[in-house]
């Protein structure tokens, strides 16, 4: 399999989020960047900091170092990487201590583990650091943009020519290839599904072994599976346990340890009133397309056309875009979902100071004004909305309404 190629082998990409720590790091002692395995962490933290002495807690040596005497480790040195920094929680305390007496010494913590890390890090840090997530890469990134424009011009109301017609980029190869950085090197798409084998194996039995907190890996594969075919829709915890035969605490403490692990976040509702944003039912997403799609069983083209899930995938794929875009923006816009008690639903709503963005989402060549309907109510209830946006995977811009623009899902991330 000479097409599957090692991680050093892999050319480094720039990614967009390098310059936004670059910025950051001498405002902040501490950055922390988390992030689901194989998004590339490590490999833009070598490539972007070089001028940062680089050590990861996956070295036994420099582990066993760091348990015996923490400071040894940046006795004479002021710019610090330390790389699955949750593998050992006493290191924070030791980092609280240097960025406190050296003012110089800035440090980047990388982990995998989300909520652990930052739990670990807030109880240490409290006030010192800043943090980021790093995501699988865009459309926009493989093809070289670091700084996007079209997604600030719908905030600030530029006019977007109509229209205008592009070579078609069908989401379907991209959607079951996904963005995981080592996909970008893989042409042949049967070695794409060997590495995803390989990594929802290689997640079950390192991570979550490390963990400790899974009973039964034959049960959390059934949980993995059942919450793949649901990405895009909005999360019943009863509902999962259900299809999956698996009892309620379980289901959740699966659900939670697949948060932790950066595998699926949720998206909250959007509710008019600031004081009633408390989310009971949030829409869940995975963090990559490919990753759904594999767990769901759909191996090629024709029958993730045919599945009923198709428009979810789709809807996961343009999810990762925007949460990669909200993330540029500073502040960093809030990302929620609206939905009437009657079902009129818009999937993306972004918030931006006093400023709202609506996107709606559909799998469609051909937009019309029946897909933007929802849009509509919503911007009408809503006076704040600076735009609506419908995001297809044809491939033209064109106007729907005076203020709603349909545009390539593509389109968005340039």
């Amino acid at each position: 399999m000479k097409d599957i190629v090692s991680n050093s082998e892999i050319k480094y990409i720039k990614r967009r989020l390098a310059s936004i720590i670059r910025g950051a790091i001498w405002k902040f002692p501490v950055i922390v960047v988390t992030g689901a395995r194989q998004v590339g962490k490590s490999t833009m933290l070598r490539n972007e900091f070089q001028d940062f002495t680089y050590m990861t807690m996956d070295d036994y040596g420099i582990m066993e170092r760091a348990r015996l005497d923490p400071q040894s480790l940046w006795k004479d040195k002021d710019n610090i990487i330390v790389d699955e920094a949750q593998k050992l929680p006493g290191i924070f305390n030791a980092i609280k201590v240097a960025v406190d007496t050296h003012k110089k010494k800035r440090f980047i913590l990388s982990g995998s583990s989300n909520l652990l890390l930052m739990e670990k890090v807030t109880e240490s840090l409290a006030g010192r650091a800043l943090y980021f997530d790093l995501l699988p890469m865009t459309h926009g990134e493989t093809e070289g943009i670091l700084m996007p424009e079209n997604f600030r011009h719908f905030w600030d109301k530029k006019h977007i020519e109509p229209e205008q017609s592009f070579n078609a980029a069908s989401p379907m190869p991209f959607m079951l290839r996904g963005f995981m950085p080592p996909m970008l090197q893989i042409k042949d798409y049967g070695n794409v599904l060997l590495w995803l084998e390989g990594y929802v194996r290689t997640y079950l039995e390192r991570d979550l072994r490390e963990l400790s907190q899974v009973e039964s890996l034959v049960d959390f594969r059934k949980v993995m599976q059942t919450l793949a075919l649901r990405t895009g829709n909005i999360l019943n915890q009863a509902d999962i346990a259900k299809d999956s035969g698996i009892s309620h605490p379980t289901t959740h403490r699966y659900i939670k340890l697949l948060e932790i692990s950066n595998i699926i976040h949720r998206v909250p509702g959007f509710f008019s009133s600031r004081g009633k944003r408390v989310v009971k039912s949030p829409k869940l997403y995975f963090v990559d397309p490919a990753i759904s799609i594999f767990l769901s069983g759909y191996f090629d083209e024709e029958s993730l056309a045919r599945s009923r899930e198709v428009g979810g995938y789709f809807e996961t794929l343009v999810c990762l875009h925007i949460r990669s875009l909200c993330g540029m923006m500073k502040p960093r816009a809030a990302i929620h979902y609206w939905r009437t008690t009657t079902g009129k639903e818009v999937d993306f709503v972004l918030e931006h100071g006093r400023k709202l963005l609506a996107i709606e989402v559909k799998m469609t060549t051909n937009p019309t004004v029946h897909d933007i309907k929802s849009l509509l109510l919503f911007m009408e209830e809503q006076p704040e909305t600076v735009r609506g946006v419908l995001v297809h995977s044809g491939n033209t811009i064109k106007w729907l309404h005076s203020k709603v623009i349909a545009v390539p899902w593509w389109w968005i991330d340039r």
